[in-house]
């Protein structure tokens, strides 16, 4: 595992559902000992998190992480509110863009980078119901295309 390799730990799809990704960023992610060893074994959920911006400082909140079976006493609760770790600079700019009307910080995936965990927050805003319905509309239409192609093939 080189330093630069990339191991996928949780990923958002309702995020995608829900919102339009405008730009993604990257953070880091205060964790425990505990937890990184949690997270190793894949135990972790982002599907109800969100992330907050509290005193110049960003926080993901609901992110679940199972407690390590071996931590014992060292176990941190599974719901607490982490610290994400940015420059400055970025934090400011994320800040002025979600204090826009219709603007929020999603995370849409956790994962390692070499031996840190890091999380992609994603600006989003969010769908309306018909944006939902014609993003299910267009997906059932490529899948029924890919059917046909597939069908077509087989019989030449």
């Amino acid at each position: 595992m080189g330093k630069n390799s990339i191991r996928l730990i949780a990923n958002n799809k309702k995020a995608y559902h829900d919102y339009f990704v405008d730009e993604k960023y990257e953070a880091g992610i205060e964790l425990f000992g505990t937890e990184v060893k949690s997270v190793r074994q894949g135990h972790c959920s982002i599907k109800e998190a969100f992330i907050k911006a509290d005193k110049g400082e960003l926080f993901v909140w609901g992110m679940h992480i199972n407690p390590y079976e071996k931590g014992n006493i060292f176990n941190k609760d599974p719901l607490r509110t982490r610290k994400l770790l940015m420059h400055r600079a970025e934090i400011n700019k994320l800040m002025g863009k979600v204090s826009e009307k219709g603007y929020t910080l999603v995370p849409l995936q956790v994962y390692f980078k070499g031996p840190l965990v890091k999380v992609e927050l994603g600006l989003c805003r969010g769908k309306k119901l018909y944006d939902k319905r014609e993003d299910m509309a267009k997906k059932a239409q490529k899948r029924e295309l890919e059917r046909e192609f597939k069908s077509a093939n087989i019989r030449v």
